[in-house]
């Protein structure tokens, strides 16, 4: 595992050590990271369900030769940015 050193103002750090020492968490490291994996998760639900609606709404098309040499993610969030850059 490798470190990562974050500088911290003095609300934040003792905000830290508090759920630290409530024993949810072993140490501040533990703390941050499952933060980190949270955050990871949301923003993948948002993105599923951003990606969901646009291809739900029917203003994008999705043809299987769209997806030769791509991923379905990769395809809708240039479709979904095309599509937003139409509409600007």
């Amino acid at each position: 595992m490798t470190s990562l050193n974050i500088s911290l103002p003095e609300q934040l750090r003792a905000y830290v050590e508090t759920q630290v020492n409530t024993g949810d968490y072993g140490t501040p490291s533990e703390y941050v990271r499952e933060l980190i994996r949270r955050d990871k998760e949301n923003r993948l639900r948002q993105l599923e369900g951003e990606l969901l609606e646009a291809l739900r709404s029917g203003d994008i098309e999705l043809r299987p030769e769209d997806l030769k040499g791509a991923s379905l993610v990769t395809v809708l969030r240039k479709k979904m940015a095309a599509r937003t850059r139409k509409k600007s």
